[in-house]
């Protein structure tokens, strides 16, 4: 008997720290982090839907600051935002009798904001947006709290709100989902860690995918087709565990990826949720982080091979020598290269110097073909090839970095097959998942 009750003890002693903080945000608005999410929602991946519903029924755990509708590709407007509140003002009357501390949706359709459509230019930068300038406005806000940015897509109004207002770097901290969305918005991410390296920035370009379902698929909603509802009530099995027949969002939650969880920006609010966020290198729901001195670099001033190998999320440039043109203004788009079956824009910097920036988002042998008006440019090729270790070794090419900026852990044993730091967030899932059955409940009681 006394052996039982030591083992009580001992684990209300060591209770995680995540659900310690868990129990204190429920109790104590003021713990409570100040959050703003971008999100590329409603363009060519609907993880951002799944994502915006956890968000909103957890609502009660944040002070949401802004909504920031932050498109690099498709059709997304903030209107994708509204429709989602919308959804939830439909189940709200049932939530709230649960957890009357769950935000209104009204409250949250005035945060609503609309950012960039669209990459940025090689810059990094271009013209001020109703987000970016939401961002500048909350991160001045006086408050004893930073302001939290979670990207869920690009950074494309972070980098624009940082160009217009450098005064914000120290008043806000960044949860950054990296990996595609780094690939995809590389000028942006350049123009950050190139202008303000002592920003507070956790880049996860890995780590996340702990949390998708299977990560042998979860990239493309195509490689969704083959894959069934099953019994595994933490794998794809979860919809019909958890949200089957429950409430407006329940129904809405089935048409992406037919109900299969994937979330890869959920990771973000999980970090804020659990753990102690000002420690990236503790436990918690959302992964554990090491700081990094470096973020990888590397600059080409000819046609690559396979002997040419670069870190997995690096900045690769190649820099080809053409002609001279006074006809094609600097920073404009002058040729393409297609790199694994997609085209990457090329720039003119003046001078005679073609700009070819790409961010490789996974472990591979690549190949890369130009394709130009200008006949120097035109039918140049090569390849390289993508270590799986992030940043990798230091180089005389790479972005030096202040003291508190961190990314996946580099330790091989919690790697979950090629993805860096993987095993930081899966660790947690079905933690985490059971916790949001519970609020799906809420649904049907």
């Amino acid at each position: 008997m006394r052996h039982i009750v030591f083992t009580i003890l001992v684990c209300c002693l060591i209770l995680p720290v995540e659900a310690q903080r868990y129990a204190g945000i429920n109790s104590n608005p003021s713990l409570r982090p100040r959050i703003l999410i971008s999100t590329d929602i409603g363009g060519t991946d609907p993880d951002d839907n799944q994502s915006m519903i956890h968000l909103m029924m957890y609502s009660d755990l944040f002070q949401i600051e802004g909504l920031v509708s932050s498109p690099s590709f498709g059709n997304g407007t903030k209107e994708e935002l509204l429709r989602m509140i919308g959804l939830y003002e439909q189940d709200y009357p049932a939530l709230r009798r649960h957890n009357p501390r769950l935000l209104p949706p009204d409250s949250l359709r005035v945060l609503c904001k609309q950012g960039r459509h669209g990459l940025m230019p090689l810059k990094g930068f271009a013209s001020p947006t109703e987000g970016s300038n939401w961002i500048v406005h909350c991160a001045r806000r006086q408050s004893d709290s930073p302001l939290w940015i979670l990207v869920w897509g690009t950074l494309e109004d972070v980098a624009q709100a940082l160009h217009d207002a450098p005064d914000i770097a120290p008043r806000v901290r960044i949860y950054y989902i990296g990996g595609p969305n780094k690939k995809w918005g590389v000028n942006s991410y350049t123009y950050i860690v190139r202008n303000f390296p002592n920003l507070w920035m956790i880049e996860n370009n890995a780590s996340y995918r702990g949390f998708i379902t299977d990560n042998d698929k979860m990239e493309l909603i195509e490689q969704y087709e083959g894959m069934e509802q099953d019994a595994n009530r933490y794998g794809t099995g979860y919809y019909d565990y958890a949200m089957k027949g429950r409430g407006t969002m329940g129904r809405d939650f089935a048409g992406y990826y037919k109900g299969i969880v994937k979330m890869g920006d959920t990771p973000s609010l999980l970090y804020m949720m659990s753990g102690e966020p000002n420690d990236p290198t503790g436990e918690s729901w959302g992964g554990r982080f090491a700081p990094i001195s470096h973020s990888s670099h590397r600059v080409f001033t000819c046609q690559t091979a396979d002997c040419d190998t670069v870190p997995v999320y690096s900045v690769v440039e190649w820099h080809f020598k053409g002609p001279v043109r006074h006809d094609i203004a600097e920073d404009s788009v002058c040729f393409h290269a297609t790199i694994d079956k997609q085209q990457w824009a090329g720039y003119y910097i003046g001078d005679g110097i073609y700009i070819l920036r790409y961010c490789p988002k996974a472990p591979a042998r690549l190949n890369y073909v130009l394709s130009s008006s200008i006949p120097q440019l035109d039918g140049l090729r090569g390849s390289f090839v993508v270590s799986d270790e992030w940043p990798g070794n230091p180089h005389p090419d790479d972005f030096l970095l202040g003291r508190c900026w961190y990314s996946d852990v580099p330790d091989r044993s919690l790697y979950e097959g090629k993805w860096q730091g993987a095993k930081t967030t899966r660790r947690w899932r079905q933690t985490v998942l059971e916790d949001w059955a519970e609020r799906w409940r809420w649904l049907t009681e």
